[in-house]
């Protein structure tokens, strides 16, 4: 009670708080990440070991088994694995996983005049270089095209013939095809860069390294293949309208925003437009910051329906402009002060949080009705509006409280959930909690407050005139009660 008693005596001090409480809300929502779901930290990561040309088999015997046999150490146990392995082993990917880092979207590259390997070129080498310069924003390679590869193709009759494996053809172009750093030519007051050719600068210059030389004639590689600038096995397609395509997903990062990527991506589309040829359309598809935005102005819809009816309900029975215009000005305040609270726990406007704040609608508008119907009911009675304030207050100050304790202990359990919805949950039951907690201060201090003010000058008659519907609906209640009890065991045997 004596925070009622408070808020009387000091109301300029809770209409400021009223008033902090939307100016921060508004921060709060123009700087909390928005998400999908919330952060879920699950610790887990992914080891990707590629070995091509190995079976199944050999990779379960030579890789896995090691790896299974090392995970029980926590540092370096991936590289300690690799010493055991085949030759030629190269280091893991090892890349950490997070529910929270799913696609935003898909960058979808097409053109009418190129190939899809040439647009996969210009995806990976042009356009994804750029999305390191976005904060947050991380992407694999672009799929459904074909990787650039320069192909040996080898003739089993000539290998045959010649006695050679194609081991020793690979050997020999590993060996005959070097990068060697550059050497420095000092020449009088000049110093020249002088560059080797152990590389060779076309793609058929290949076809002329000597597998054998030595005693007998020499054996090329064109003696027994060709070599072609052509692409790697395809192993996914991708198409637009019916043809190919290339496309790159964009994931973003776990504690990021997916409605900040998806802005900062869809700014940077020119830039990526600019580095590529200009028949090559670049579109962003799959745009999921749609399903964060619309679950924010269904929260936003949700609020502003409660609140109107709520008014709406309030003004029926009550025939008070005024008990209606309190009641809905109750049901925003505790949403916007719920916000702030979430984030200060570390929550994200998320989903999760969304549908608990959706949730709450329904709940808190019971606090500042109760209080206000009270209130009503004592000025029914000719007290002057501040005494009629304090006795109605004092009358459902502990019904009030107890009805949100028994809301808050329906989501406790929800803290001790494990795995993943230990992650999910917690963020919604604290939304409606923190607006469950809002709506009761709000409506212990601003309520006492308003109703004081924009009561002072209503004269009782007018107030009592419009509540013969309230108390014809109570009167009925009362009498119907009153059977129930009388019929309790006619009641409890049908029930039974």
């Amino acid at each position: 009670m004596w925070l009622v008693l408070f808020a009387l005596r000091r109301p300029l001090t809770i209409l400021v708080l009223a008033i902090a409480i939307l100016a921060g809300a508004a921060l709060t929502i123009r700087r909390a990440p928005a998400d999908i779901f919330p952060s879920l930290g699950v610790p887990v990561i992914y080891v990707v070991q590629p070995y091509g040309g190995m079976s199944p088999t050999q990779m379960e015997g030579q890789l896995i088994g090691y790896y299974e046999y090392h995970f029980l150490y926590i540092n370096g146990m991936a590289f300690r694995s690799t010493s055991f392995m085949p030759p030629g082993t190269l280091p893991p990917f090892i890349v950490r996983f997070d529910a929270g880092s799913v696609p935003v979207g898909q960058l979808v590259f097409s053109s009418d005049q190129r190939g899809e390997a040439e647009i996969q070129d210009l995806a990976l080498y042009k356009v994804r270089p750029l999305l390191a310069t976005l904060p947050g924003v991380s992407a694999p390679p672009p799929s459904g095209g074909k990787v650039r590869v320069m192909v040996g193709y080898l003739d089993p009759d000539r290998l045959r013939a010649y006695r050679m494996s194609p081991d020793e053809v690979a050997t020999a172009v590993a060996r005959s095809n070097l990068t060697l750093p550059t050497g420095n030519v000092r020449i009088g007051d000049l110093t020249t860069i002088a560059a080797t050719n152990a590389m060779v600068s076309k793609v058929k210059d290949l076809e002329n390294i000597p597998i054998r030389s030595g005693a007998g004639p020499a054996v090329f590689l064109r003696d027994v293949g060709r070599v072609e600038d052509g692409a790697d096995i395809v192993y996914n397609i991708a198409l637009v309208n019916g043809r190919r395509t290339v496309y790159m997903p964009v994931t973003k990062t776990a504690d990021a925003s997916t409605l900040d990527i998806v802005a900062n991506l869809k700014n940077a589309l020119p830039k990526m437009r600019a580095q590529v040829p200009n028949d090559l359309h670049i579109d962003f598809e799959f745009d999921q910051s749609v399903y964060v935005k619309k679950s924010i102005r269904g929260l936003v819809v949700e609020g502003l329906l409660g609140a109107i009816l709520t008014a709406l309900t309030v003004l029926a029975f009550l025939r008070s402009w005024r008990s209606a215009l309190i009641v809905a000005t109750t049901i925003p305040l505790s949403l916007l002060a719920a916000v702030i609270a979430l984030r200060l726990a570390g929550q994200t406007i998320n989903l999760m949080t969304l549908s608990g704040l959706a949730l709450a609608v329904g709940i808190l508008v019971d606090e500042a009705t109760v209080a206000v119907e009270n209130v009503h009911t004592h000025l029914g009675k000719g007290k002057p509006s501040g005494r009629a304030v304090v006795d109605a207050m004092r009358e459902v100050m502990q019904p009030r409280f107890l009805a949100l304790l028994c809301i808050l202990a329906v989501f406790i359990p929800t803290f001790f959930m494990v795995g993943i919805g230990r992650a999910l949950f917690p963020p919604l039951a604290m939304a409606v909690g923190f607006s469950m907690i809002a709506s009761y201060f709000i409506s212990t201090t601003l309520v006492p407050v308003l109703a004081a003010r924009l009561f002072r000058d209503v004269k009782h008659a007018s107030e009592d005139a419009g509540s013969s519907i309230l108390r014809r609906l109570n009167d009925g209640y009362g009498r119907f009660a009153a059977g129930l009890v009388r019929a309790r065991w006619l009641a409890l045997g049908v029930y039974v």
